[in-house]
């Protein structure tokens, strides 16, 4: 079905049309020089996935509560209007704010969905072309399996501003390499870190799994713009690097005011103003905010972009203690968390098909 139905909010028009003025470059070489290209498009081949049939999606989700994420995870959790409240008036805020937050994860995966596509046409090498065209069908993968949760959650919202305007600006740039630099590195790179949060921490086993095997597909997409990206951004001028790493800064300090949630506290009739302050001064929202750039500082530097602007910038937000991440063990882990998503699915399974021979056998005996 379409979510029409289910928005808590207005959508402002129909779609939202993107002018675009690009190159599609044909590669004749058909070169395959790249192998850590070619064996990345060979994990996304062999590594493609069903969400109908590798999540149960039988699993009831609580209304007051729909990913069963700890109270103290909530934006307001400590506002004194927000501890005032009643039990059923603090359930309706965190089903609009949970609603909200995988309503931008599904937006935000129909960017990448049409940001990889545009990387298939205009990215000048044949193995970059190979990767990404698996990266469209992950993303495409990703796009239903949101809007799958979101339908069971019953509440959509539209699109935020920040997320809106990154978008628009990778868009509209005709540079290959800002489309990685948005889509890959700043919004995948912020996605994982909150796909994390509620991989790690929800309570219900199916918003748990949907983060962990989307988190699979993005450590992969992430890694290949980190390939391109590492051998591209040397050949550049200082200019034109010093012109990436602001846009960087700009897209981050987007990112982060991405997180507001204005439209739930304007929508529920809250004072928005009282709402803002409490996010800005909780000591809590400031460590979320700031552990969301855990997978973006890290890749940054590994790309190459890490001259005064960036450094300055990152050090202004408060981010920069980041670089140094180890950024392939934590994808070495959303690797092996998606596994163990996997081990108990099949146990679970394993346990149901005994417990039917066994009951068929009590049945047969009584016989």
């Amino acid at each position: 079905m379409a979510l029409d139905p289910i928005y808590a909010r207005a959508l402002d028009g129909a779609q939202w049309d993107v002018p675009q003025d690009y190159d599609a470059l044909f590669d004749w070489h058909y070169s395959d020089d790249r192998k850590d290209l070619l064996n990345l498009y060979n994990k996304g081949k062999t590594m493609q996935w069903d969400t109908e049939s590798r999540i149960d999606w039988s699993v009831d989700l609580d209304p007051d509560n729909p990913q069963g994420m700890p109270i103290e995870f909530f934006p307001l959790y400590g506002a004194d209007f927000f501890m005032k409240m009643s039990p059923k008036e603090q359930g309706v805020l965190r089903h609009h704010q949970q609603a909200w937050s995988v309503s931008q994860f599904l937006h935000g995966e129909q960017g990448a969905l049409l940001c990889s596509a545009k990387i298939v046409t205009n990215v000048p090498d044949t193995e970059a072309k190979f990767y990404a065209s698996t990266q469209v069908m992950d993303e495409a993968r990703h796009v239903e399996t949101y809007k799958k949760l979101l339908e069971k959650i019953g509440t959509a919202y539209p699109i935020t501003g920040p997320l809106k305007t990154l978008l628009d600006q990778v868009m509209r740039d005709s540079r290959w390499d800002m489309t990685y630099l948005g889509m890959q590195v700043v919004i995948e790179g912020l996605a994982l870190a909150a796909f994390a949060s509620i991989r790690d921490n929800a309570q219900n086993p199916l918003a748990s799994a949907v983060n962990a095997y989307v988190m699979q597909d993005e450590a992969r997409h992430v890694a290949f713009g980190r390939l391109a990206l590492r051998e591209y951004y040397p050949q550049l001028t200082q200019a034109e690097r010093d012109e990436r790493e602001e846009f960087l800064v700009e897209a981050c300090y987007h990112m982060r005011d991405r997180f507001q949630a204005t439209e739930v506290w304007d929508n529920l009739g809250l004072d928005v103003k009282a709402c803002a302050e409490h996010l800005h001064n909780s000591h809590t929202m400031k460590i979320f905010r700031t552990a969301l750039f855990s997978r973006i500082v890290p890749i940054v530097k590994d790309i190459g972009l890490w001259g005064d602007k960036i450094r300055h910038g990152y050090e202004q937000m408060g981010i920069l203690g980041f670089a140094n991440v180890d950024i392939d063990a934590m994808q070495d882990n959303d690797m092996k968390v998606a596994a163990e998503h996997d081990a108990r699915r099949d146990e679970a399974k394993r346990k149901v098909h005994v417990d039917e021979t066994i009951e068929l056998g009590k049945t047969a005996a009584a016989e």
